[in-house]
């Protein structure tokens, strides 16, 4: 990855899906991203902020999936 940090990664490919017309309609986000991301206050603020159930949260009102691939980072 860049220097840039995971939050803006994040919200670039965010940018870069919805310029090609689809419609984001999950984040999957490894383990280790995830908890990366956890100590991002704009994140952390919003994620915990959108559901008492962990697996229910969103980022921009799209649904988050933790996954078992540390690194991953994807919108699909």
């Amino acid at each position: 990855m860049d220097n840039k940090s995971d939050i803006q990664n994040l919200d670039k490919l965010i940018e870069e899906f919805k310029l090609k017309n689809k419609k984001p309609e999950k984040i999957l986000i490894g383990y280790k991203v995830y908890a990366e991301l956890m100590n991002e206050r704009q994140f952390m603020q919003e994620v915990v902020g959108s559901a008492m159930n962990p697996n229910k949260r969103k980022y921009k009102n799209i649904k988050i999936k933790v996954t078992q691939d540390g690194r991953q980072l994807e919108i699909v």
